[in-house]
């Protein structure tokens, strides 16, 4: 078993959360925006 520093552990926790996190933003956004267009073809 390797030897894991903390802060590398904290810092590996922080990018996935943020890469999770700015998924959704991108995805609720594109959603939300093609429900605009959609409508405003209609």
């Amino acid at each position: 078993m390797l030897p894991v520093q903390p802060l590398f552990v904290l810092l590996l926790v922080g990018l996935l959360g943020l890469f999770f996190f700015g998924f959704l933003l991108v995805r609720r956004t594109v959603a939300g925006l093609n429900e605009g267009y959609n409508d405003g073809r209609r």
